[in-house]
């Protein structure tokens, strides 16, 4: 049976000089995750570059994913992931206890604090913003839902990793430890490590200046019944506020990612 248009299989060279098959459904996948990654609608050739795949497959591919709503194409030609993948993507958040009851933790936890909150996930190498309530203030945050950095800039970076045996605190930080725009980012993973797994025995990880200016998070994890880190949520406020009332902050995001545990089943681990 012939493939279906748009998904034949291509040849890709490999390091041996053989040829490898390489199947519609992979070179999709590869468009689809390379305008995650870069976050911005891009160009076929650049997409075609970027993924290493022949143009001529990438142009078939595009034409078919926009044709399915997959994908949508914009007045210059270039692309951007398509409303299909939006209401997928919904009915994928529907089915996920968790996210009900994060989310309705983060918008009271919102207005108690009256700052704004995130719960956030690990996505490999990075912390990845899962869903985010807006404080009422004038505050700008500019991490927004899908916004992913590397786990060692953010306090909820530190502890999606806390869990994890000592060898392999390391060598992922060894890996993915990466200097941030403002430059205080803890970069050494020997430190990271340490700070990673005090923070989930502590249940709490405060990071101040290290990825944005002025701006200071404070985070406590939420841990499954195994004890581990499943997802953080944060409170996202101006650096002064929390060098003035440390305890605050702390309490409340604490007891905020009790309460998501206490819900979902999961506080036989402390």
């Amino acid at each position: 049976m012939g493939a279906a248009p748009g998904l034949e299989t291509t040849e890709q060279p490999e390091a041996t000089g053989r040829r490898s098959r390489v199947s519609g459904i992979d070179r999709a996948l590869q468009v689809l995750d390379y305008l995650y990654e870069t976050g911005s609608p891009a160009g076929v050739y650049g997409i075609a570059k970027a993924i290493g795949a022949p143009l001529s497959t990438v142009y078939v591919i595009i034409d078919d994913l926009v044709e399915k709503n997959l994908l949508s194409r914009n007045n210059d030609g270039s692309v951007w992931l398509g409303a299909r993948l939006y209401h997928y993507g919904l009915a994928y958040a529907r089915s996920l206890d968790f996210l009900d009851v994060a989310n309705h933790e983060m918008h009271n936890l919102s207005r108690v604090s009256g700052e704004t909150v995130q719960v956030c996930g690990r996505d490999g190498d990075h912390m990845m913003v899962l869903a985010m309530a807006d404080g009422p203030g004038h505050f700008h945050v500019t991490s927004r839902v899908g916004t992913r950095v590397p786990l060692n800039w953010t306090a909820s970076g530190r502890l999606l990793v806390g869990h994890l045996p000592e060898a392999e605190r390391l060598d992922l930080f060894k890996r993915c430890a990466k200097s941030s725009p403002t430059g205080r980012a803890v970069i050494e993973p020997a430190a990271l490590s340490k700070a990673a797994a005090e923070a989930l025995q502590s249940r709490i990880s405060i990071q101040a200046g290290e990825s944005d200016y002025a701006v200071a998070c404070v985070a406590s994890p939420v841990c499954d019944d195994k004890g581990t880190c499943v997802a953080t949520i944060s409170i996202v406020l101006p650096e002064q506020k929390i060098a003035d009332d440390p305890e605050r902050y702390t309490a409340e995001v604490k007891a905020s990612a009790e309460r998501i545990e206490t819900v979902m089943g999961w506080r036989s681990h402390s």
